[in-house]
C-alpha cells in the first residue's frame, strides 16, 4: 500500500467527464456523477486498491457532495460509498433523496 497524505491532494472537477478526481502517481481516484435537470446522480466511486483505507474517497466525496449542495441540486447517492458517508454526516440529509 502506498502511503498518501491525504490533506496534501487536490481534488479536480472534470466537468467534461462528469466525475471529481485525484491523481494518484499516474492512476486516478474518482467520483463520477450525473445530472438531471435540479438532481445529481453519484452512481460510482473508485479509488486504486494501493491507496484504499486512507481517506481518499473520503476526501473526493466531500467535495463532490459539497458542489452538489452549493449548486442547490437534490442528491440521489446510488454508489454504496457515497450513500454510506451521507448516512455517516447528517448536514447533508436535507440535500439528499431518502434521509
Amino acid at each position: 500500500m502506498a502511503d498518501i497524505n491525504v490533506d496534501e491532494l487536490e481534488v479536480i472537477h472534470n466537468k467534461a467527464e462528469s466525475r471529481f478526481e485525484i491523481s494518484l502517481n499516474g492512476q486516478m481516484a474518482q467520483v463520477a456523477y450525473m445530472q438531471a435537470g435540479k438532481n445529481v446522480i453519484f452512481p460510482h466511486t473508485e479509488v486504486p486498491v494501493e491507496f484504499e483505507g486512507q481517506g481518499i474517497a473520503g476526501k473526493i466525496a466531500k467535495t463532490a457532495l459539497d458542489w452538489a449542495v452549493d449548486e442547490g441540486y437534490k442528491i440521489q447517492a446510488l454508489c454504496p460509498f457515497i450513500s454510506a458517508y451521507v448516512k455517516r454526516h447528517p448536514e447533508y440529509h436535507p440535500h439528499t433523496w431518502g434521509y
